[in-house]
């Protein structure tokens, strides 16, 4: 059977788009506008019946660029097929675009298209599902162009790949920052925009150094990257501890050990906080230990830096872990074998050979729990009290008296600012060595002890900071067995019983609790984005390490804006950028996945690079050169070497869908409610039991579905010798006669 050219199918797929299929979007369903579709009905007429039956010609350049495209299909010349796939799929992509920009819901969208065609005296709606599919079709139809013309090795699969990445990119992530940080360059009537803009941007309250001197606060910058600093290499340390314990030793809780790490992951933000202040606030446990014995009060002090720093290493610690664990798995025995046989001691083999090839590992941890501290919005907000970071900063510009969207997209540029120069430092401190640890050849070596001095360290970090885990979550978690936090302490269940009551109806099941509906709607929504997040992060960490094409370093940054702007920002920009067309998805649940497989996807690319960055490209090279396709090359090589980051990445996706709050708050309607959102306006209005109590819910939910991927991906497998159990030596009363 004849295969059929890919170029041909999307050209199929285009021509769909445009002819057959609502070009619009339809508001009650795609399947309500069949029956009106040959009406020239704007909301459920294709682009071909509406440029027909209601003269819209804007429709006309993209059904040129079908006959370009077609025209690539009757040569016979190599290179006459490629540059007419590349004119017909630009064409189309560049007519969408300029059309779907241009022409909005008044007509023309700026003046200056007024003065110069003059009124349209029509309008246009947002883009459905003909458009996408159209958009969709001549975007692949040009990179099969750019493949067969040579670009990206001639390689289809990565062609197409790359295409789909910088669309994703440009769409949710480039344009709606864009939208925000546009606003950083309005002015009044009297002032010039370099001005206002220098104004908000070189104020004390961002660039203060009162704190040096003793005379007052430093300015929310300096806070905010001394903060995120802190947090970066608490987390780091942390996290690399665990791994170690976790992979390297033969502690007996391990596993338990393991579990506390991602606790924190999957709870949500406030739960924590909640926690950190029954202990350490004014009348915390540990205050009023300390005063009793000593006399000492300890004031307030986990309002401020300490207690976000406290908090965000809490909330960021497993990001790290979830990064290094399989750094750690990934290391080569041979290479500590090859050192110990060179006579070098435990300790200097760690030093020079082990630490150094962790080193894209903790790089990217430190790189993402950074950017996650800038980003953080939760703790600030709740620990933060006079300590001003940037996050809370912009938030109050957005919704406070002033609201003054100039001084929030200022202060988020200023987010961007430290973002890249630490994405950038990170790129030049290990872009340029080789950290290579599994080849193509058997490992057959035995994972060396742990030096004892690391052993030492990595147990006196991790076993205080697990019972400190232990001990927040168990106070915390009370607050959902007892009747009234603080004040009434008789135990019960009546929460979990308002929250996620069940009766039986005439017509079966009823769900009577007042929880299940955002519980329903926040599983399908994060269980849909999960694998989404997966698969892009994974295939983006792969093209980023493994292929060399103009513009990478750009788009490899371009994906970290989303991750270093805080989620209250992004909801905003979301909100000015899809309200209107092109894309009118506020409001659906379409827009809640778009947020969390952008905002979440940068965790995925980190520990996708780190574990690539560990396989030999020999691996990819030898099975291209068995005449494997890439895509057959990545799934049937590569994947099976990377299980634990495809783990961290579904883990992460899904978890973070499930508890976030800042990036959401603002994109929830009605119909799509969020479970944390719903904890949160609980908790706004004093019902920190029902809080709890669905908190709880959601921690045991998460761990059960954390242990099904973890089934559902399996271990890598690496072919590595286990360490043989000691022979027992006889006693001489045992020995044979």
């Amino acid at each position: 059977m004849k295969r059929i050219d890919p170029a041909v199918a999307w050209w199929f797929v285009a021509a769909v788009g445009l002819c057959l299929l609502p070009w619009y979007m339809v508001q009650d369903g795609f399947l309500s506008a069949l029956p009106a579709f040959g009406t020239g009905d704007p909301e459920a007429a294709s682009a071909a019946v509406q440029v027909f039956s209601r003269g819209r010609w804007w429709f006309l350049p993209m059904f040129a660029a079908l006959a370009i495209g077609a025209a690539g299909f009757l040569s016979a010349r190599r290179e006459t097929r490629a540059i007419a796939f590349i004119a017909g799929g630009a064409l189309g992509v560049a007519g969408l675009v300029l059309q779907a920009w241009f022409i909005g819901l008044r007509g023309w969208t700026y003046p200056w298209l007024v003065a110069l065609f003059g009124e349209l005296g029509d309008r246009q709606f947002g883009v459905g599902v003909g458009g996408a599919l159209a958009f969709g079709g001549f975007l692949l139809l040009l990179t099969e162009g750019l493949a067969v013309r040579g670009y990206f090795g001639g390689d289809r699969f990565v062609s197409g790949a790359v295409g789909v990445l910088t669309a994703c990119i440009a769409l949710f992530t480039i344009w709606p920052v864009a939208i925000m940080l546009g606003q950083s360059l309005t002015a009044s009537a009297d002032q010039t925009l370099l001005t206002s803009f220098l104004q908000r941007f070189a104020t004390g309250k961002n660039w203060g150094l009162a704190c040096l001197s003793g005379g007052g606060s430093c300015g929310v910058a300096w806070n905010t990257l001394a903060l995120a600093t802190a947090t970066a290499t608490s987390c780091t340390v942390l996290g690399l501890a665990f791994a170690l314990i976790t992979v390297r030793t033969g502690f007996r809780y391990k596993k338990f050990l393991r579990l506390l790490t991602i606790l924190p992951i999957i709870t949500p933000s406030f739960v924590v906080g909640l926690g950190l202040i029954l202990i350490f606030g004014r009348s915390g446990i540990v205050n009023q230990l300390v005063e009793s014995v000593t006399g000492a009060n300890m004031g307030r002090w986990i309002y401020g830096f300490g207690g976000v720093w406290l908090a965000q290493t809490f909330s960021f610690t497993p990001t790290a872990f979830l990064v290094l664990i399989g750094v750690v798995e990934g290391l080569s025995p041979t290479m500590e074998e090859a050192s110990q046989t060179l006579r070098a001691s435990r300790m200097r083999t760690f030093k020079k050979v082990t630490l150094p090839l962790m080193m894209p590992g903790l790089a990217n941890a430190f790189l993402v729990c950074f950017v996650e501290s800038l980003a953080d919005f939760g703790n600030p907000i709740i620990l933060g009290g006079s300590f001003g970071v940037l996050s809370t900063e912009i938030f109050f510009a957005v919704v406070g008296a002033q609201s003054d969207f100039g001084r929030a997209a200022t202060l988020g540029l200023i987010l961007l600012g430290f973002a890249a120069t630490t994405f950038f430092l990170q790129r030049r401190i290990v872009g340029t060595k080789s950290y290579v640890s599994m080849s193509g050849k058997g490992d057959t070596g035995l994972a060396q002890p742990l030096p004892r001095p690391v052993r030492t360290f990595a147990f006196a970090v991790a076993i205080p900071w697990s019972i400190l885990t232990v001990t927040v979550y168990l106070l915390a978690l009370m607050g959902g067995f007892v009747k009234v936090w603080g004040r009434d302490w008789t135990p019960t269940l009546s929460h979990f019983g308002r929250a996620f009551a069940i009766e039986w109806g005439p017509g079966g099941i009823i769900w009577a609790g007042g929880a299940w509906n955002s519980l329903f709607t926040t599983i399908k929504l994060a269980a849909i984005g999960a694998p989404i997040t997966a698969i892009i992060g994974l295939l983006a960490a792969w093209i980023f390490s493994r292929k060399n094409f103009a513009g990478r370093g750009i788009l490899e940054f371009a994906l970290m804006l989303t991750f270093c702007v805080p989620g209250t920002v992004i909801g905003v920009a979301y909100i000015l950028t899809y309200n209107i067309p092109p894309l009118e998805i506020t409001g659906t649940a379409t827009i809640l996945v778009i947020c969390f497989v952008f905002r979440n996807l940068p965790v995925g690319v980190r520990s996708g690079v780190a574990a690539l960055s560990q396989l030999d490209k020999s691996l990819d090279e030898a099975s291209v050169m068995l005449r494997a396709s890439s895509f057959r090359t990545l799934t049937k090589v590569v994947l099976p070497l990377i299980k634990p980051a495809i783990v961290t990445a579904l883990v992460y996706s899904f978890v973070r869908a499930m508890t976030t709050v800042s990036a959401v708050i603002f994109l929830v309607s009605a119909e799509y409610e969020m479970a944390t959102v719903f904890i949160i306006n609980r908790s706004i209005n004093g019902d920190y039991g029902l809080a709890i109590a669905y908190s709880a819910v959601l921690i045991v939910l998460m761990m059960a579905v954390i242990g099904l991927i973890q089934l559902g991906v399996g271990e890598r497998r690496l072919g590595r010798r286990k360490a043989l159990a000691p022979t027992p030596v006889l006693k001489p009363a045992q020995e044979m006669p």
